[in-house]
């Protein structure tokens, strides 16, 4: 969440984990591929979110993980863990955690990455 003074400068108007309360953890483990979607909020009750939320909020539309959502708002992953982990209590966003058998990695998963590496 960078500021817009028009100098083009990229130093956020405020501390990252202001917004976080001074949290860096989020209540319950949230792996970064965790993918988010939006919940339905009807437009009244969008005015009361803040503007981090409402950026959220408007991600997630479609399916993002949670480090898409950190690299886009250009905050740090940490901070994008509590606002997504905050806003999944209260309703506002699902997440769809990974489901890993018996400690094994999703392999698919792992190719995709793979090749977006290489794609790099």
């Amino acid at each position: 969440m960078l500021g817009r003074d028009g100098t083009g400068d990229d130093e956020p108007l405020f501390r990252p984990y202001a917004v976080t309360g001074g949290r860096s953890e989020p209540r319950y483990h949230m792996a970064m591929e965790t993918l988010v979607s939006s919940s339905f909020i009807r437009d009244e009750e969008l005015v009361l979110l803040t503007p981090e939320q409402d950026a959220i909020i408007r991600l997630c539309r479609a399916f993002r993980s949670v480090a898409e959502i950190s690299a886009l708002l250009r905050v740090p992953l940490g901070v994008a863990r509590v606002l997504v982990a905050d806003m999944a209590d209260e309703g506002l966003v699902r997440l769809h955690q990974p489901r890993l058998e018996q400690g094994q990695p999703d392999l698919n998963m792992l190719e995709r990455v793979l090749s977006g590496l290489r794609r790099l």
